[in-house]
């Protein structure tokens, strides 16, 4: 079984999944390590390099060879991937998805706090940040909602 967790940047996919692909005895991919790792540069380089259209074609394109080199899986997704070319649509066929409803009060301190590991944060101050989660979360709010179980 293929499960995806998707939600807003912060909102704990990554912890979440370990601990989910733990218990179910299956491998767990955090998508956007697995890009750092076959693209050798950090996520804020590729940013840098290619912009954020370059990045998420790179993202679709490794989201499906995921999809095409494990038979199951816990996927930790970018908070970005569910939004673009069809992704999620593609994960809905492809397994379980999974969106984590995580408030926006706990992802504005996990954000001042990693902000230097998140491009789309990382150059607006500390009080920037609840405005643009806020309207940022309310744009991508409808793909994370395609999903088909919440978790809160």
């Amino acid at each position: 079984m293929k499960y995806f967790l998707v939600g807003y940047m912060a909102s704990g996919k990554t912890r979440r999944g370990r601990v989910m692909a733990e218990e179910l005895g299956i491998r767990f991919i955090d998508l956007d390590a697995y890009i750092v790792d076959r693209e050798h540069r950090s996520i804020p380089e590729i940013f840098a390099q290619v912009g954020e259209v370059g990045f998420r074609c790179l993202e679709t394109a490794y989201l499906k060879e995921v999809c095409e080199l494990y038979e199951s899986f816990v996927l930790s997704t970018g908070g970005g991937t569910p939004c673009f070319n069809q992704n999620m649509e593609y994960m809905n066929a492809q397994g379980l998805t999974l969106f984590l409803n995580t408030d926006i009060d706990t992802i504005v301190e996990r954000l001042i706090r990693g902000k230097h590991r998140r491009p789309l944060v990382s150059k607006l101050n500390d009080g920037e940040i609840r405005e643009y989660v806020s309207r940022h979360l309310a744009e991508r709010l409808p793909f994370y909602r395609q999903a088909k179980e919440e978790i809160r």
